[in-house]
């Protein structure tokens, strides 16, 4: 488990990006780089990371499913996902 301020810190990038979205890339399309850069660097979507929904972890994340593969197992073993079985051959 990630800690809560390392979350936190990441829903509020998240939120900034979605604020900034359009001004940032009317600004990029009119070559206006400093004003652009007078913008949160936190709003930049580069400096987003790809977490787990649940845990928070960053490694071994799973875009389609959006969790990490930990909980992906957890849940697959749970049958909480549908579609999902465990595999034998």
């Amino acid at each position: 488990m990630a800690k809560e301020s390392v979350k936190a810190r990441q829903r509020k990038r998240e939120h900034l990006v979605a604020k900034y979205a359009a001004k940032r890339a009317a600004l990029k399309a009119a070559g206006n780089l400093e004003a652009l850069d007078k913008l949160p660097k936190n709003s930049s979507a580069v400096r987003l990371r790809n977490r787990c929904q649940l845990s928070g972890r960053p490694r071994g994340y799973m875009r389609y499913f959006g969790v990490c593969r930990n909980i992906f197992r957890d849940m697959a073993l749970d049958g909480k996902i549908p579609g999902v079985r465990k595999a034998s051959w």
